[in-house]
């Protein structure tokens, strides 16, 4: 019986997170005024007191889920057989796992957070959800559009995310609302993640992953771009440097999870999306919720 833990990405922040580990853990408090000191401004006072709109800022959402998620692991003091992580998360699951620093996974979340709103600024781009539709069809639409749209997050069976170009993405959902999508719906983001469109990101993102320290890892770490446990630092770092403008293959994820014997997820941070994408792709697998200890 194998133990993963799961890290939730951008989306999934609420007022007042993360605040309960800040008054109740003196190693979370240190480590949240840390926070404060790397990226040079009060994230806990918008993190626990913060209006939702606040928390949206690009420069807040991705450290805040980071902090919340990092915090609560190390809170914990359990020592996971598995990490993963979906998109931003995967940057909690590799300090999690040792692969990177509590410092220098937070500096490269907030430099991940500005450099994908600058490409968000710069080619607006959407994404949309498709649901009920193999996903074999939804990639074979996305190859016959003429714009830039492509398969971004296979979530679960049934539920895959497409991303690229507004028109392109307006036009994937057309098509396969006609090819028997049960829902093609576009999301409320603020561009194309996972996509051609987040070049620059990318780009910029790659020669700060390149500067930063990568460790050998306690455990593996099922990375996004390839689903495949990984345990080599050389490999980790540019699985890392591609994820920008790869898919999330989140549904091969924890089927390869699974079929390593992992038998216990939990997600620790915000919300409970990855526990029900769990269950939709494995209903047997065990799996649990966490926001605070």
């Amino acid at each position: 019986m194998k133990h993963a833990y799961i890290f939730p990405g951008q989306g999934a922040q609420f007022s007042g997170m993360g605040k309960d580990l800040y008054e109740n853990v003196p190693q979370a408090k240190e480590m949240f005024e840390k926070a404060n000191e790397i990226l040079g401004f009060r994230i806990t006072d918008i993190m626990f007191e913060g209006t939702a709109e606040e928390l949206k800022q690009t420069k807040v959402t991705q450290p805040a889920v980071f902090l919340h998620s990092v915090i609560l692991a190390k809170a914990m003091g359990v020592e996971p057989d598995a990490v993963a992580g979906h998109s931003l998360g995967e940057f909690s699951a590799l300090v999690i796992s040792g692969a990177l620093s509590f410092e220098d996974g937070l500096r490269l979340v907030s430099k991940r957070a500005m450099a994908m709103q600058a490409a968000c600024e710069a080619q607006p781009g959407t994404m949309a959800a498709i649901l009920g539709l193999d996903d074999a069809v939804v990639e074979q639409a996305c190859a016959a559009i003429e714009g830039t749209v492509v398969p971004a997050n296979y979530n679960c069976p049934g539920q895959l995310v497409v991303s690229g170009a507004v028109e392109a993405v307006n036009e994937a959902c057309e098509r396969l609302k006609a090819a028997g999508a049960r829902r093609a719906l576009v999301l409320p983001v603020g561009g194309a993640f996972h996509s051609p469109l987040m070049e620059p990101a990318r780009v910029e993102l790659e020669k700060a992953i390149a500067d930063a320290h990568f460790s050998t890892p306690t455990c593996p770490i099922y990375q996004n771009v390839d689903a495949k446990p990984q345990t080599d630092p050389v490999v980790i770092k540019n699985n890392l440097i591609a994820q920008l403008t790869a898919p999330v293959r989140w549904t091969q994820i924890v089927r390869n999870m699974i079929a390593d014997g992992v038998t216990e997820f939990t997600e620790l941070g915000p919300g409970t999306v990855l526990q029900g994408l769990v269950k939709k792709i494995n209903a047997e697998a065990a799996v649990e919720s966490k926001a605070s200890l």
